[in-house]
């Protein structure tokens, strides 16, 4: 099946920016999409798009630096950047509190939007995500040192899913592939992640007594086999730090929830967004 979704570009903060749009109504879900080489808001989240925007108005913006949104300097890419152009985003498409959906690195931006501006986030959404204090893996060091090579990006899928088939993948491969040598992409990427990942995931990360005044209703996922953002590491110290949180954890699931558990996955996120609502 051919998935489409919208293309449309705004002006946010004064950076061109691209995003999909589907779906009507006044409930609105902001959904923002991960950091591996190749990725955009369509490639995250391709697949659940149709079924979310069926119930929900649904917008999955590219975040700066990724995608069809304008390429900055690299010393431009800080977390005050991202979160703000997020912050500006929401602002332009809703007047009333959203959900968040946040995938990993988009996590953590999401985290940061609900501790700085938790007027902004209805209900949070966060998988396999980032944004508290850890060391980087293993997987997510390959992933932010990645150099461009069909299979390099093939090693990549092997890490982010727990079905190895997924590497089989020649269209998948050769799409990730292609958009990961783009120019002006492959420098973005280059600029924000290759010479300083530690660094990087330090500054993306809340303090366990800034993630425990969070008090947005939460959902977190993760894929217990997720060899690029480890369960222990992450979601399992998040449960034990914010304050109004629930937890599902997926077996024979990797980095990849939305792909690889797509029917679960939409089904506890409409479980946890109607849970409480008249």
């Amino acid at each position: 099946m051919q998935i489409t979704a919208s293309s449309k570009y705004m002006e946010v903060n004064g950076i061109n920016t691209h995003y999909h749009e589907e779906g009507s109504g006044n409930e609105k879900m902001i959904m923002i999409h991960g950091s591996g080489p190749g990725v955009s808001a369509f490639a995250n989240w391709r697949l659940v798009i149709p079924a979310l925007s069926e119930s929900l108005h649904v917008f999955a913006p590219d975040i700066v630096g990724f995608g069809k949104t304008d390429k900055l300097s690299k010393e431009a890419y800080t977390l005050d950047l991202w979160v703000d152009h997020l912050i500006g985003f929401i602002e332009s498409v809703s007047d009333e509190p959203v959900y968040l959906v946040g995938n990993s690195f988009g996590g953590a931006l999401s985290l940061h939007v609900a501790h700085r501006r938790p007027d902004l986030v209805k209900k949070l959404i966060l998988m396999g995500t980032v944004g508290v204090q850890h060391q980087v893996s293993y997987g997510l060091d390959k992933v932010w040192g990645y150099e461009p090579s069909l299979e390099s990006m093939r090693e990549l899928i092997q890490l982010f899913s727990y079905n190895q088939d997924a590497a089989k993948n020649e269209e998948l491969v050769q799409m990730r592939y292609e958009a990961s040598i783009n120019p002006d992409t492959k420098d973005a990427f280059e600029a924000m992640f290759f010479d300083s990942r530690q660094e990087r995931l330090d500054e993306l990360a809340l303090p366990d007594d800034e993630i425990k005044k969070i008090s947005t209703e939460t959902l977190l996922f993760h894929g217990l086999n997720d060899q690029v953002i480890k369960f222990e590491d992450t979601s399992y110290k998040l449960i034990n730090l914010l304050p109004h949180a629930e937890l599902h954890v997926f077996t024979e699931c990797g980095h990849w929830t939305q792909i690889e558990k797509t029917e679960p996955f939409i089904n506890h996120i409409f479980a946890f967004i109607n849970n409480g609502d008249s």
